[in-house]
């Protein structure tokens, strides 16, 4: 007689129920891991846009300059770009995706007297999803 091989019902009924579990506790991790990357990548889109910015305040260039001039998209794979000229100007990106995300505006503002630039988001935003820098 041949010896019987292979994995009784109960012992493959075992590593399903692990496996469910595992997923059970990863894939929230995970949603908050790609909501949290989704805004970082949103403030990177319009972070590049600071540098052309600072660029024409400082050379005194009139306020009618737009995205274009600052290198920037109006839509991006993340997010929907706006921008208010000025010395006190802002660039903000309203962010695409995920659903914990979705809709929440992250804006950068040039302070007009130090020239320094904060990041804010608007909307209810965990703070888990917040890049570092912005509240």
């Amino acid at each position: 007689m041949k010896k019987q091989q292979g994995f009784t019902l109960i012992e493959l009924m075992i590593v399903v129920a692990i496996i469910a579990i595992l997923a059970a506790i990863a894939l929230p991790a995970y949603q908050d891991y790609v909501a949290r990357s989704q805004v970082t990548a949103g403030l990177a889109d319009i972070r590049g846009g600071v540098t052309a910015f600072e660029e024409i305040v400082n050379k005194g260039t009139p306020t009618t300059y737009g995205l274009p001039e600052l290198g920037l998209q109006q839509t991006t794979t993340r997010c929907a770009v706006a921008m208010t000229p000025g010395a006190a100007g802002t660039i903000t990106c309203t962010l695409k995706g995920n659903p914990k995300v979705a809709n929440k505006v992250v804006t950068l503002t040039r302070s007009s007297t130090s020239g320094a630039w904060a990041c804010t988001v608007t909307g209810s935003l965990d703070a888990k999803y917040l890049p570092s820098g912005c509240n």
